[in-house]
């Protein structure tokens, strides 16, 4: 005690000044971050902050600070007042549907949520193929007559994706309204984005760049928040959503190619009145990002105008951190939650928050079969070593994990719930089930209340889980010191939000 006294006596004024700074920062952290944080992220900022304040607090203010994630809401909610919602008086389900009270609880928590109601739709197709799929799109591109939002996390002009930015030019000359968002983040480091912007100013596309960082022009945005959405909207009449991003599957690295790495991934093509749900979003994010208010429509689905199309009752259910409550993780929870007998997770990022963890472990005591589809290998070495420090806990509780066969990346992203029951339901989309989907990323998914959508997804999980093999907890329990000391360490940074 002496001795430090002492030294305190003979420290600089400054070195005095830096010292009470630093408990000063520490004693205002501990009464401030944990405020509108959940637990786990509030207790890992305290962990930067206590531990390397220079670093910790200068990150949390940019970062992790709940006044920015207030602005984002309220952001969206004007924008949302000034585009207006044609759906805003429709009910929460068509009047000629009925579900099971399981289910409609929630279709009417996403609407709690969202605001956005349930509605028939057509799925004309389920496309797990990503060149076919890319030809698809670009092929309904070539009928359109009046507009084409197209609204992709990555966007890149190689040569799988030509076609598609080829129907777009066609479509321009056409006179049809085209209209384009992709992530600057998510965009930047692959090959050719410097001059992407001059090709689609080349043919006549009008584009933005969602969540861009420009400091240098006052617009001062969290790095970590990123546009994740994957949506093509074609004359209010066919859409497209999933998991796929616009990029050659190999997502132009010459290192993927070498070891034959493809991203795996699935788009669904969608018909109905969900398709003024999806512009509706559309409209919100390129206001947000223009200042243009773009109009739109309400369309009720009639389903004999489509009597080719399979029938199913589906609800848009939009997510980030414009919405309160983490719309997606409280369906994800939900639905887990009153599974009976099965459940099947696809995500090839799954770090879940303690609410979802806690959902999956009990519904196996319960008695529900878990199962839980992931790639082998990782693409991402952070992510890859948190989603692992999991499987320990996951495998004791009972869940039968699935690794898809590395180099592939199991891309894909759903929840299938009972979908051999009376209850079954399903969500699809560009949603992982990670603390990012969560609390980070704007997303996108499709709650499937109902229909053949269902069916096609299981029969995509036994096509997945043919080319996979099981993980025993003898095989986990065999790895290194090394491999646990960074899955445990990796694991406290998927917590800083």
């Amino acid at each position: 005690m002496l001795d430090s006294i002492e030294a305190l006596a003979h420290m600089e004024w400054w070195q005095l000044a830096l010292l009470a700074l630093e408990y000063i920062i520490k004693i205002l952290a501990i009464g401030i971050v944990p405020g509108g944080q959940k637990p786990g992220s509030s207790s890992a900022w305290l962990l930067a902050i206590l531990f390397v304040p220079v670093i910790g607090l200068p990150l949390y203010l940019l970062m992790g600070s709940k006044l920015i994630n207030d602005r984002r809401h309220d952001n969206q909610v004007a924008a949302a007042q000034v585009i207006g919602d044609p759906q805003k008086h429709m009910p929460d389900l068509p009047p000629d549907a009925a579900l099971a009270p399981t289910i409609d609880t929630i279709v009417r928590l996403n609407r709690h949520l969202t605001g956005v109601p349930a509605g028939w739709a057509g799925v004309d197709a389920i496309l797990p193929d990503s060149r076919k799929a890319i030809a698809r799109m670009a092929r309904i591109i070539d009928g359109a007559d009046s507009y084409v939002y197209v609204e992709f996390y990555i966007l890149a002009w190689d040569t799988v994706t030509d076609p598609f930015f080829r129907a777009l030019e066609r479509a321009v000359d056409r006179g049809v309204d085209v209209k384009v968002l992709f992530d600057q983040v998510g965009s930047w480091k692959y090959p050719g984005y410097r001059q992407l912007g001059q090709r689609l100013d080349a043919i006549g596309v009008q584009w933005h760049l969602t969540q861009p960082l420009a400091p240098w022009r006052w617009r001062f945005r969290r790095p970590d928040l990123r546009n994740h959405r994957k949506m093509l909207i074609v004359d209010g009449q066919i859409g497209f959503i999933g998991s796929q991003n616009l990029i050659d599957p190999s997502y132009l690295s010459a290192g993927n190619v070498r070891i034959g790495r493809e991203w795996v991934d699935v788009l669904v093509e969608l018909s109905g009145s969900v398709l003024a749900s999806m512009e509706q979003l559309f409209a919100i994010d390129w206001y947000l990002e223009t200042g243009e208010k773009l109009a739109i429509a309400a369309r009720p689905y009639n389903d004999d105008d489509n009597p080719d199309k399979e029938r199913n009752l589906v609800q848009l259910v939009p997510s980030g951190p414009g919405y309160q409550g983490d719309p997606n993780l409280k369906m994800f929870v939900a639905l887990i939650h009153q599974a009976q007998h099965q459940i099947i997770m696809c995500s090839p990022y799954f770090i879940p928050d303690e609410s979802l963890m806690q959902a999956v472990t009990a519904a196996c005591y319960r008695g529900v079969e878990v199962h839980l589809l992931v790639c082998e290998e990782s693409d991402q070495f952070m992510v890859g070593h948190a989603q692992a420090s999991y499987y320990r806990a996951l495998l004791e509780a009972g869940v039968i994990i699935h690794l898809y066969p590395k180099p592939m990346v199991l891309h894909t992203k759903y929840l299938l719930v009972d979908p051999d029951g009376s209850t079954r339901a399903a969500v699809v989309g560009s949603s992982n089930m990670d603390m990012r989907s969560f609390g980070l990323n704007y997303e996108v998914s499709l709650f499937v209340a109902e229909g053949s959508l269902i069916d096609q997804l299981h029969d995509l999980t036994h096509t997945y889980c043919a080319r996979s093999r099981i993980l025993s907890s003898e095989e986990w329990s065999q790895r290194t010191m090394m491999s646990k000391y960074l899955d445990n360490a990796m694991r406290l940074t998927s917590a800083l939000q």
